[in-house]
């Protein structure tokens, strides 16, 4: 084991959200020097790991087999190990699994740390030009549609921005109902955070849903914040 990092401790890594070079150096020492790396992705990460010669042992920690690595994940701390958590992308347990793992360490009495680094919600929030004072994340919403519209509408009565991920497939469904429920509404989007076709739109639910709507595809992932006035008109 490498006596740089700290016996019996779980170590929560942020990983890139598109760009390679966002990860930390001392990310990059603590995933060489851990004894295994459980990442929600083998295969994504994979390729984050040969660009950094990361040549340490991976095994898949992902929703549907997180609760069943506990007692591994538990034996293996108590042997003086040290593991690393990642995602596919950005920080773990922010919309992405791990909270299961982090709690059962807790309660075992094993130390947790982070290491963080990237975050596609607060890499939005810090470039939207919204009040970052208070605001809710949101995750995902509900697929479907009418939990989709109780969730929006529990949500927009809060006073703070609202912070979201949504996926392609389902961005104009989304901007459909904001254009009902909140039609001045100010809305931001960031599509493909840190990548190469990185973009950001702001204007009205509708104005956002006309501009998607017109390309031939939409592709990418989304972030999506809502201005804390709801009846703010957007700016021209």
């Amino acid at each position: 084991m490498n006596q740089t990092l700290q016996a019996g401790a779980l170590y929560v890594v942020a990983t890139p959200i598109g760009n390679l070079g966002d990860l930390s150096s001392r990310a990059i020492e603590i995933l060489k020097s851990a004894d295994l790396i459980l990442a929600e992705d083998t295969r994504s990460f994979s390729r984050l790991a040969s660009h950094y010669l990361i040549e340490t042992k991976v095994k898949s920690c992902f929703e549907h087999n997180e609760t069943r690595r506990i007692d591994e994940l538990n034996q293996r701390l108590s042997d003086g190990e040290s593991i690393a958590l990642v995602s596919e992308a950005g920080t773990p347990c922010i919309s992405d699994p791990g909270y299961r793992i982090t709690l059962a360490c807790r309660e075992a009495g094993f130390e947790v740390l982070s290491v963080p680094g990237p975050c596609a919600a607060i890499a939005a929030l810090s470039i939207a030009g919204f009040p970052s004072d208070r605001f809710l994340f949101l995750g995902f919403l509900p697929q479907k549609s009418g939990k989709r519209r109780s969730s929006l509408e529990e949500a927009l009565a809060i006073r703070a921005t609202l912070v979201m991920y949504e996926s392609p497939y389902r961005i104009l469904k989304v901007l459909t109902l904001l254009e009902e429920l909140i039609p001045k509404g100010r809305i931001f989007i960031g599509r493909e955070m840190t990548k190469m076709h990185e973009e950001s739109l702001i204007g009205s639910p509708g104005e956002i849903r006309e501009e998607l709507e017109n390309r031939p595809k939409i592709k990418g992932e989304f972030v999506l914040l809502i201005h804390p006035d709801r009846e703010a008109l957007a700016p021209e």
